[in-house]
């Protein structure tokens, strides 16, 4: 059975960092490309990042490039969120998620960390 689960959210202040990690088990974790989403209150959940098996191909959304990273380390099967210059706007429910690498459909989600941007 498939698990994500995510950790390292928390309460910063506008300007901040934070890195978000998610472990996996329960999957050939190299066979899946890994994704954080965001949800906000009263809004759609979003795509923030994506990363493919090797770490060689990336994709951020506009809102965030250039202040947050992702990697992944797959021998310890765990991918991350490097988060800085934190805005309020970047306040959300933090979800990682996977997809077979061949597949359109985000099939696995973890529980979901909450980032908090506030002074």
């Amino acid at each position: 059975q498939v698990h994500l689960v995510e950790s390292g959210g928390g309460l910063v202040q506008p300007g901040g960092s934070l890195r978000l990690s998610c472990a996996a088990s329960g999957l050939t974790f190299t066979s899946y490309y890994m994704g954080w989403f965001r949800q906000a209150p009263g809004k759609e959940r979003e795509i923030v990042a994506a990363i493919n098996w090797s770490g060689g191909s990336t994709f951020y959304a506009d809102s965030v490039k250039g202040r947050f990273t992702i990697s992944r380390h797959n021998a310890v099967k765990t991918v991350y969120l490097e988060m800085n210059s934190l805005k309020a706007e970047d306040a959300a429910v933090y979800y990682c998620a996977v997809r077979r690498t061949a597949s359109t459909v985000w099939s696995y989600w973890g529980q979901g960390t909450q980032v908090t941007v506030s002074s």
